[in-house]
């Protein structure tokens, strides 16, 4: 039973299932009614089941982040979001290890059966076989940072937001993230009136780095007054740092992307060579949450209530 939000990350490491996904889901249910907060199960296409804490129309806020792991063949999913050369250099060399793969298959069938056909059908069977464990695969037994760390960072904040402040927010634990963002786009066709204003903070690899970047969506980049809300956020607690990207290159593939006021806020290492990035995820490496991140997170959002 979670007692606390840091229990996710020992109690249910793992969260691929249905029967995973619903034993988290249970156990949030308990713990968030125990903090006196409505929540609901919002059931989607493809089997989604987002879960919504507090109220979704009346919120200025939602704050979210996705609950489902990825799967997991042991290829790391590096991301390097200001650095455009090293983002589509990773991605090519992924297709050309894939080919590579894929093509020696395809040559040792031919070899063996003197049938090229025959190693035609092996190379699409190995290149897309790989494809689909990437997406649908083995579950990663390891992902402190990707996402557990956005789950408890989430209900650190729910569980400190003040009662008297909870019509101004509403925390939504999306499903199928990995799997191209699915809950996030059912949960915006349900609410899309409701979303088309609300500054919505999406928390995805928040563990492991001590450069917190929130990236804000183009729309509402072009408003001075939720980008004054979110400047208001930055700052620095020791090592740690909360700090807005607002102009040049920048892309990082989650949730927020599918709302209007969408803010992506992850964790970050830095090299000079490569700039921010994130590694470890998808892989057994992905094994550490830094509590000194959720808790420089849950102070900085719940100025919002202020």
């Amino acid at each position: 039973m979670i007692t606390k939000p840091i229990d996710v990350l020992a109690q249910h490491p793992v969260r691929r299932s249905k029967k995973q996904k619903q034993a988290l889901r249970d156990e949030v249910v308990t713990y968030v009614k125990g903090l006196d907060y409505p929540v609901t199960v919002e059931q989607g296409g493809r089997g989604t089941a987002n879960l919504v804490i507090g109220n979704p129309d009346t919120a200025k806020y939602l704050i979210t982040a996705h609950y489902d792991t990825p799967a997991s063949i042991g290829i790391p999913n590096i991301l390097t979001p200001c650095n455009p050369v090293i983002f589509i250099l990773w991605q090519v060399l992924l297709v050309g290890i894939l080919l590579a793969v894929s093509i020696a298959a395809m040559l040792a069938v031919n070899t063996l059966t003197g049938d090229s056909s025959y190693g035609l059908l092996t190379w699409y069977a190995v290149y897309f076989g790989i494809l689909f464990l990437m997406l649908f695969g083995p579950a990663n037994k390891h992902n402190a940072n990707d996402n557990t760390s956005g789950v408890v960072t989430l209900l650190e904040i729910a569980a400190a937001w003040p009662r008297d402040k909870r019509e101004s927010v509403c925390f939504v634990l999306f499903d199928l993230e990995e799997s191209g963002m699915v809950g996030s786009a059912a949960y915006r066709k349900t609410h899309k009136s409701a979303t088309q204003n609300q500054i919505v903070l999406n928390m995805d690899c928040v563990g492991d780095g001590n450069e917190i970047m929130m990236v804000p969506m183009r729309k509402l980049k072009k408003d001075p007054e939720k980008m004054d809300i979110l400047r208001g956020l930055c700052g620095q607690r020791g090592e740690k740092t909360i700090f807005l990207h607002e102009k040049g290159f920048v892309t990082y593939p989650s949730d927020q992307r599918n709302f209007p006021y969408g803010v992506g806020i992850a964790a970050f290492k830095r090299k000079k060579s490569v700039g921010l990035y994130v590694d470890r995820i998808h892989t057994a490496r992905d094994t550490i949450l830094d509590i000194e991140n959720v808790n420089y997170l849950r102070d900085t959002l719940l100025k919002l209530a202020e």
